[in-house]
């Protein structure tokens, strides 16, 4: 069957002779993806990623999300006027101005995430939580600034696909200050042309699906100014080495059917690492370099941070509303829902669900003044679920699979045992769902629930799901600091004080209170 979504690429709009950007088809996005960029895998470099077995159906997927914005229907909730000179875009992809932005925004990162059912996490609108700054706040990157405008207006107006890799590869604790700095990612030299850049980052989460890819620091600030850099590189930059984990999409996908791994086979976002050989990154492409005061101030000085943790809140929330749909369809298949004890933990699952959900509400409703005229999400909503999230999933997921039990692999191996003569009549009386549903029906629902919390494909996201954000430590750590920061610690201690100060060891302090012998 010819492939839906390959196809010649359909001509920009024309505006008074001049082409205006506007964001890919599918068809035109997977065309983008067969550059000649260098993705590894299994010992082998891949030739065409949009063929690959182990990642064409994420490929389609994707895909599927760039065609939703050419879809009449979804004019005026997945794509907005650009305010950068070209056609539409995405909501998340423009500076919010107000909280009717932010609306946009968050209905939109939910139609999306509804087309993958919250699976993936790591679609395009993801990195405009970053690629929005840079219109919001250009200044932030000093020198760079005309730059960051420029990456701002060319994101927004094409919807790039961006993936990101912040994270250096890990050293010895025991090790001598600096050892291992020729690991990371750092400036080996500087050309007319641009920067020349060797080491490692990872994790670059779906990178080899992208289009570019956002190199950065975390943390404290780098010791070596030569580390101290952020760009954007195409993912066809001679010199980049895209290095692929264990694809669950070809493992789980060899079956003839989806029937076993319906999640894996066509939401797994390769998780990589990112090599860099002596790669030229030019001068236009560069947001900071040797400098380690905006290096260090990266997180939490550009505006990056509340708005992740904003789009990270509404895709958990529609992950949620499908893990808890999960649920309730298999307690019922399993007729198990008449126990208070399994309605007790359908309803711990639904409360963290409604939490999240109150988060978003939160994190939308209530914006905060930002730069320039703009607004992001507050951020102390942003902290709790940064804290509460990782929790929340891990919940949901052992309640789920405490719950559900034994029927997740009390179930037949292939759906082909239901064809078979003299096996098939026994399981269709067996297997039978306790809501009436066929064998055959229960199984796929069971293999489902599996694929979500059992397989690993399930337990990958978990641990996603837990360090994403940042380590429990760091999360927790700089929550306390920013009730330090905003005056929050000092407004609570003082809540405290005036509760103190109401009585002593004589009696009470105030006229409207009366001791024991008064």
């Amino acid at each position: 069957m010819r492939d839906q979504h390959v196809g010649s690429p359909a001509p920009p709009r024309q505006d008074g002779g001049r082409a205006v950007e506007r964001p890919p088809t599918g068809a035109e996005y997977l065309e983008g993806l067969r550059d000649g960029r260098e993705v590894w895998i299994y010992g082998e470099r891949v030739a065409d990623v949009t063929a690959h077995p182990a990642f064409r159906n994420s490929a389609r997927t994707l895909a599927r999300l760039y065609d939703a914005l050419h879809d009449p229907a979804l004019r005026g909730v997945l794509t907005v006027d650009s305010d950068a000179g070209g056609t539409v875009t995405h909501p998340f992809f423009r500076a919010p101005r107000g909280t009717a932005d932010l609306r946009a925004a968050r209905d939109a990162i939910a139609v999306w995430q509804r087309m993958t059912y919250g699976w993936m996490g790591r679609t395009p609108d993801y990195k405009a939580s970053f690629m929005a700054t840079l219109g919001a706040d250009p200044g932030f990157y000093g020198p760079f600034a005309a730059n960051a405008a420029a990456w701002y207006a060319r994101a927004q107006n094409r919807v790039l696909f961006l993936s990101h890799a912040l994270v250096d590869p890990p050293v010895s604790r025991h090790a001598a200050s600096g050892a291992g700095a020729g690991l990371r990612v750092r400036v080996v030299a500087e050309t007319a042309d641009g920067i020349v850049v060797s080491g490692a980052k990872g994790v670059a989460t779906g990178a080899a699906l992208t289009q570019y890819a956002f190199v950065s620091h975390t943390g404290p600030r780098p010791d070596d100014p030569a580390h101290a850099v952020s760009f954007v590189a195409p993912l066809d930059t001679p010199g980049l080495k895209v290095v692929s984990r264990a694809g669950y999409e070809l493992r789980d996908g060899r079956s003839d059917s989806p029937f076993d791994h319906p999640l894996s086979s066509r939401f797994d976002e390769n998780d990589a690492l990112l090599v860099f050989d002596r790669a030229v990154v030019p001068w236009p492409n560069v947001l900071i370099h040797r400098d380690v005061e905006r290096a260090g101030a990266f997180a939490h000085g550009s505006g990056f941070l509340p708005r992740f943790l904003f789009h990270s809140a509404v895709r958990m929330s529609v992950k949620l509303d499908f893990l808890c749909g999960l649920l309730l369809k298999a307690v019922r298949s399993n007729g198990s829902d008449v126990h208070p004890g399994v309605q007790s933990g359908v309803g711990e699952a639904l409360a963290w669900r409604h939490t999240v959900h109150a988060l978003v509400t939160a994190m939308t409703e209530r914006s905060e003044p930002w730069a320039r005229g703009r607004v992001h999400p507050p951020l102390a909503p942003c902290l709790a679920y940064r804290v509460l999230a990782p929790t929340a999933y891990r919940t949901v997921r052992q309640l789920i699979q405490r719950l559900v039990a034994g029927p997740l692999i009390g179930t037949v191996s292939h759906p082909s045992d239901f064809r078979a003569p003299g096996l098939g009549p026994f399981l269709d009386v067996y297997l039978r769902g306790a809501d009436g549903g066929g064998a055959e029906e229960r199984a796929k629902l069971m293999k489902l629930v599996w694929d979500g919390v059992g397989s690993e494909f399930a337990s990958r996201h978990e641990l996603y799901e837990s360090l994403h954000a940042a380590n429990p430590e760091v999360t927790r750590f700089e929550t306390f600091r920013f009730a330090e920061r905003t005056g929050l610690r000092d407004e609570l201690c003082g809540f405290v004080d005036r509760c103190l100060s109401e009585y002593d060891a004589e009696g009470w302090t105030v006229p409207y209170l009366r001791d024991g012998d008064g």
